[in-house]
């Protein structure tokens, strides 16, 4: 093909797009700071004064969603290992579903701002704090890596530099709703950007019934892999139930989306929000896989990762636009606005978590004497620190290397073994405090242990290696330079990996476990243990709160909810007093929910 520029280049107009998209970003703050009398109280900066309704906040969660990991990532898994990634929609589905109907009805009926607080509500202040250490120190290394993964033959640190100031100053100015209104602008971004690869493949490789032809020929359409050993990477029972275990952790528990979503007006909008996320999240995933056979259809011949050509698949990606897209100036840079906008929406979404967290957790149950102004100058504050400290975990990541990729496989499943500690004090009337803190630990140190023993033992080559990639089509000529090594944050993972020694059961079984089963080993561990600790230690002589519970009333409520009357959240949240239990060491945290004449006993151990 005859072109203007070659692979790797981009133009002014490619900056220019993605300036504008970073340059709107930053308005929608500016204008957020002010509108409607700006951020007066903590509750506006975080939690949008709570009058969100279910269309933004659905966009905002998908946008969330949609990292550059997603972006890049899950076009190059279609690409490599088939179009089996697609059976995630199913996955989709239970996740939303149980995020709506199990832990939204609690957790939106409490009015609580940061969802650690249900911790010490139903439990106590230790096990409150243990779960908000562990999501501060999750999110920051997770969200470290999205800025320096984002993409391309952009100048790297430009980028990301760009990239972290804008995020932060958004989300300084206008808490949530810049967060929110700003993502459904960078959804809009994203989508336009798949659209483009998708329409300009299928009309470069003859139509999409060509693109699906050669998916089917070269065994791509592998949707149907039913075989249940759960030591292989991917089959339909790994991703249906050991992805469901993983997004819930996300979605039903996880502060950046439990605090979009509980900021919603009415009972009825915040479940909106979920199920219309939930559609939005299928037609993204379609787009991704298209983008992914659409790489197979171009590249069947000449695999560019083996040809050496890109020097990782996360960069395939931004190889087939700069190859399909170079003769239209903006475009190109309409994708890696698309990539961008990802990290954006998912690193603002955390840097709000982050403050919430912070405020109501750490700072607002010492400080009680801080006006609301006051709180509100200090949740910005924190979304300013936050913002840096995530620009510094990137600079810091670029460093690392395979140390950074241990640790965000050791803290990414973290959320398996908070979910199990939510679940336990929703589900299990009988927990108490010390089996939710023995179980979150037992949880955790289970996760940890699969965790680091699948870097030092991976699992056998066979069962990760990808389906076949061809490269006899290749020009032998090319002169082509490795064009995006310069972006590439070295995660290479060789360097935990422990050689020349003899394979045993162990590794070839726990510790080669599909990763998707992490989280599924956490929570089920927590719940387990949480259970068991609480039976031998007087869980069933308590009295719990029923509103700390999933209740029959919550799940009946579910039938009605096209009801005229739909539950609004009060703005008063549901007081923490001197409570929680009567054991002794925790006698300063009772919970005094009704009054003096009815009040509810703790745990008495």
């Amino acid at each position: 093909m005859d072109a203007p520029r070659g692979i790797g280049t981009f133009l002014v107009w490619d900056y220019v797009v993605f300036a504008a998209m970073l340059l709107i970003s930053a308005v929608i703050g500016i204008y957020y700071a002010f509108a409607g009398g700006g951020q007066q109280t903590s509750k506006d900066f975080l939690m949008g004064g709570r009058r969100m309704t279910a269309m933004p906040v659905a966009m905002s969660l998908t946008a969330s969603f949609m990292s550059a990991v997603t972006v890049l990532g899950t076009p190059a898994e279609v690409y490599r290992f088939g179009a089996i990634f697609s059976i995630f929609a199913i996955t989709y589905f239970f996740v939303v579903v149980l995020s709506a109907e199990v832990f939204l009805p609690v957790f939106y009926k409490l009015g609580i701002t940061s969802t650690y607080e249900y911790l010490e509500l139903r439990f106590n202040k230790c096990v409150r704090l243990c779960g908000t250490i562990l999501f501060i120190v999750q999110t920051v290394i997770m969200h470290a890596c999205y800025f320096s993964s984002a993409v391309t033959g952009f100048h790297l640190w430009g980028a990301v530099v760009a990239t972290g100031v804008v995020c932060t100053f958004y989300c300084t100015l206008g808490g949530l709703k810049a967060v929110i209104w700003t993502d459904v602008f960078q959804v809009g971004i994203m989508v336009a950007g798949f659209a483009s690869v998708i329409i300009q493949a299928s009309l470069i490789q003859g139509g999409i019934n060509t693109i699906l032809n050669d998916a089917y020929n070269g065994g791509r359409l592998n949707f149907w892999n039913f075989n249940p050993n759960p030591l292989q990477r991917h089959t339909f029972w790994t991703i249906v139930i050991g992805g469901t275990f993983t997004w819930t952790s996300i979605y039903g528990v996880n502060q950046s989306q439990v605090q979009r979503y509980i900021s919603c007006k009415s009972r009825f909008q915040a479940k909106m929000s979920l199920y219309i996320n939930l559609v939005a999240l299928w037609a993204i995933l379609t787009c991704s896989v298209l983008c992914g056979l659409s790489l197979y259809s171009r590249y069947r011949d000449c695999d560019p990762w083996t040809a050496k050509k890109v020097s990782a698949p996360d960069q395939l990606m931004p190889y087939l636009v700069l190859d399909i897209l170079q003769d239209y100036p903006g475009l190109p840079g309409l994708f890696v606005a698309c990539a961008y906008s990802g990290t954006l929406s998912t690193v603002s979404s955390s840097i709000n978590a982050l403050a919430a967290v912070t405020v109501e957790d750490l700072i607002k149950p010492r400080f009680r004497s801080l006006s609301e102004r006051s709180l509100s100058w200090i949740s910005q504050g924190m979304s300013v620190l936050f913002g840096v400290l995530c620009i510094g975990m990137a600079a810091l990541a670029s460093l690392m290397g395979a140390l950074l990729q241990a640790a965000l496989s050791i803290f990414g499943m973290v959320g398996g073994p908070l979910m199990g500690l939510f679940a336990l004090g929703i589900l299990v009337p009988f927990s108490n405090s010390i089996g939710a803190l023995v179980g979150l630990l037992a949880g955790f140190a289970i996760s940890l242990w699969v965790g680091i023993g699948a870097q030092l033992y991976p699992p056998l080559p066979e069962r990760t290696m990808p389906l076949s990639l061809e490269t006899y089509g290749c020009n032998s000529t090319y002169n082509g330079t490795n064009w995006m090594t310069t972006t590439e944050v070295p995660f290479s993972t060789s360097a935990f990996q422990v050689h020349n020694i003899e394979r045993t059961p162990l590794m070839d079984n726990w510790y080669s476990l599909s990763y998707l089963y992490f989280s599924t080993v956490g929570t089920l561990a927590t719940l387990f243990v949480g259970m068991l600790i609480s039976l031998l230690t007087g869980g069933r002589k308590q009295n719990v709160d029923r509103r700390f519970l999933l209740t029959q009333e919550d799940f009946l409520s579910n039938f009605d909810i096209f009801k005229k009357k739909k539950q609004v959240l009060s703005d008063k949240s549901h007081p923490i007093e001197d409570g929680g239990t009567d054991n002794p060491a925790f006698n300063h945290i009772e919970l005094n929910c009704i009054g003096p004449s009815s009040k509810i006993n703790g745990t008495r151990l």
